[in-house]
């Protein structure tokens, strides 16, 4: 009987120690993981970041205005052919 406990504790500690082997190496792994989820989450933060800046480069008052007089041959009409509608 006495035997059969040791036995049985024996057991129990190694399947114990086996458990925290197992958790610690998921632990590692997952940690891992994170930290390489968490280095694509800040490059793709400073693209973004890049992109909102292009975005409102593109944008600029100046810009559209310059494309609309070279590739649209459009201009700013003179203030007396302008005509406010008002409600």
């Amino acid at each position: 009987m006495g035997r059969l406990m040791v036995l049985l504790l024996a057991a129990a500690v190694f399947a114990s120690a086996l458990g925290v082997v197992f958790s610690t190496h998921e632990s590692r792994r997952l940690f891992v993981e994170l930290q390489a989820l968490q280095k694509v989450r800040d490059e793709m933060n400073a693209q973004w970041g890049r992109l909102q800046l292009e975005q409102s480069t593109w944008a600029t008052h100046g810009r559209i205005e310059r494309i609309a007089n070279e590739k649209l041959d459009m201009i700013i009409p003179p203030p007396g052919a302008v005509v406010i509608v008002r409600p």
